[in-house]
């Protein structure tokens, strides 16, 4: 049995294996024209400010928000945030509110151009 074997060489582990699939993933910036004015609460800067669009919450998280002045067409101005980030601050209707990355993600917002 050992004999039999003995003339052929085995392709090693490595030329066995298929070549592996590769993919290009191209991701587009919204940079310009009327995009970079879109965006969310988290993608404001510190002192920038922004117009509420829409508030993309379950109903009881959107009804206590708009309790407290994230109303759409209300202006909203980032100010400081927490050591590591979370939460943020942000001026709304003339108070200051914290709102956690999750949540402040889905306050949709337009750039207000008085910056």
């Amino acid at each position: 049995m050992g004999r039999k074997n003995r003339g052929k060489k085995r392709a090693g582990i490595d030329k066995r294996a298929k070549a592996p699939q590769t993919e290009t993933v191209l991701q587009l910036s919204g940079n310009y024209g009327l995009s970079s004015r879109l965006g969310t609460l988290v993608d404001l800067r510190r002192g920038e400010a922004g117009i509420v669009d829409r508030l993309d919450l379950p109903a009881d998280d959107a009804r206590r928000l708009m309790e407290l002045g994230f109303l759409p067409g209300t202006r909203v101005t980032a100010g400081q945030s927490a050591p590591g980030g979370d939460p943020r601050v942000f001026q709304v209707d003339g108070s200051e509110i914290a709102l956690r990355r999750e949540t402040a993600k889905l306050l949709k917002i337009r750039r207000d151009r008085r910056n």
